[in-house]
């Protein structure tokens, strides 16, 4: 009976470890998913204001800048605009 018991204690600490490890490990990657996730998100945002910057900083020279759109969501759109500042555009007096 007793090395029945100790066979028993032995199988039930091994699967604790096991839990425990998994537990660990999905607490890890989730972590490191996040983490991630945080780091696309802050370049997707620079990319943004970078793009953004760019167009304004083109059309505030009184010059039409081409922008094209090809997609838009998941729709083909293929459109071109041109963009220029409304203060190009008006008269002086």
């Amino acid at each position: 009976m007793k090395k029945s018991n100790n066979n028993l204690t032995i199988i039930l600490g091994i699967m604790l470890l096991v839990a425990v490890a998994y537990i660990l490990f999905d607490f890890w990657q989730e972590s490191e998913y996040k983490k991630n996730f945080e780091i696309y998100e802050q370049g997707a945002q620079y990319g943004y204001e970078q793009a953004l910057y760019q167009l304004a900083s083109q059309a505030v020279t009184c010059e039409p800048v081409p922008l094209q759109i090809n997609k838009l969501g998941n729709q083909t759109v293929n459109q071109t605009i041109n963009l220029i500042a409304v203060e190009c555009l008006q008269t002086s007096e």
